[in-house]
């Protein structure tokens, strides 16, 4: 009885589900084929450059799942719990039963599906990464870079400076910490929420749109015609061994920085002509810096008053990624510029696609 009495509730809530997730991946449709198109090219440059071995794609896999198709979605669905229960006194049921809908859940599925598909973009992204420094014959920018880096400072190497304002101690423990935890929380966080909250529903497409286009503009086109490897490199790309070597030697240490640990393994993988997760060395354009823009950007345009608050903390990244070795301050500059023009392009084409839809339904009436 009670079987027969729950399956004609079931039916239709299994139907908005099944229909929400349809309709999102529907939307998402130029996003899929935006991501077939780059992983195809990149898998075919990869073949015909006989690059096979720099193909990155497996620790993705291992990784990303785990990632956005557990931990995240269970955090998301314990904070709605959360929420209700410290919000909600009485008539929890009916209050759980409004937060745990259907389209919650539809939206949470089509969320993950185009996560898996961003998956395949980023093991496309990783490879392009790491066939860069054969295909463009090296890095021949570092010495350019740093020595523009130094006529923007009025003489001065920032990382010099940063460290002598802040020293060696407590702060560069908080820094290793902002730029390899809280970073990625803040980063990937956004990106699961813009793909399954509905409140998000209005840019989420824009939104997805600027994050693809700013990991290929940023950290492949730019990136490989200005191709660098960053202060940490420094020494090994250009034979001088004294221009970097107090703020390596700072970053290393008695107790070395999650940054000097993984710089050195991310040198023997390159060396070794190996690929992982997160592998393949480049510094100009800051990819670290175009992610937290992004998010910036899209916090400050919906929530204004935090507008200050999110430029100081893409600032804070900027200056951690110069402390910490891994880049010139003018890769963090120009990463910025680049983004902010992508997202008021992307802006502006939407605002005239909107534009031209209300006008066309104008005229249907």
């Amino acid at each position: 009885m009670t079987y027969e009495l729950a399956l004609p509730r079931a039916v239709p809530a299994f139907h908005d589900f099944s229909a929400t997730v349809l309709e999102q991946m529907r939307r998402d449709l130029i996003i899929y084929v935006m991501i077939a198109v780059y992983v195809i090219g990149v898998v075919g440059l990869c073949l015909m450059t006989d690059n096979w071995a720099q193909a990155t794609f497996y620790p993705y896999f291992r990784r990303w799942p785990k990632m956005f198709l557990i931990t995240m979605p269970l955090i998301a669905l314990g904070f709605d719990a959360m929420r209700v229960i410290i919000r909600v006194d009485e008539h929890r049921r009916l209050a759980f039963s409004r937060v745990y809908t259907a389209e919650r859940f539809g939206r949470l599925a089509a969320g993950m599906a185009l996560l898996m598909a961003l998956m395949m973009f980023q093991g496309a992204f990783t490879t392009m990464k790491n066939m860069l420094p054969a295909l463009q014959g090296g890095f021949s920018y570092d010495v350019t870079h740093a020595n523009i880096d130094e006529a923007l400072h009025f003489g001065y190497a920032p990382w010099a400076l940063l460290h002598g304002a802040l020293g060696d101690g407590f702060m560069r423990t908080l820094i290793d910490w902002n730029y390899n935890v809280l970073w990625f929380g803040l980063c990937f966080g956004g990106l699961f929420y813009v793909a399954t909250v509905k409140r998000c529903a209005p840019f989420r497409l824009r939104y997805m749109l600027m994050f693809m286009v700013a990991w290929v503009v940023v950290g492949n086109v730019l990136a490989g015609t200005f191709l660098s490897a960053g202060p940490a490199f420094y020494a090994q790309v250009t034979g001088d061994s004294q221009r970097f070597t107090p703020l390596v030697a700072s970053l290393g240490g008695d107790v070395p920085t999650v940054a000097a640990r993984y710089q050195t393994l991310l040198w023997r993988v390159y060396q070794e002509g190996r690929a992982g997760f997160a592998s393949g060395i480049s510094a100009f354009p800051s990819v670290h810096v175009s992610l937290i823009t992004i998010n910036a950007l899209f916090l400050a345009e919906r929530l204004p008053k935090l507008r200050l608050l999110a430029a100081a903390y893409v600032a804070i990244i900027i200056m951690s990624s110069v402390y910490l070795g891994w880049h010139y301050a003018i890769d963090g500059y120009v990463a910025v510029l680049v983004v902010v023009s992508i997202h008021l392009a992307l802006k502006k084409w939407f605002a005239g696609r909107a534009g031209s839809e209300a006008q066309r339904q104008e005229n249907l009436s």
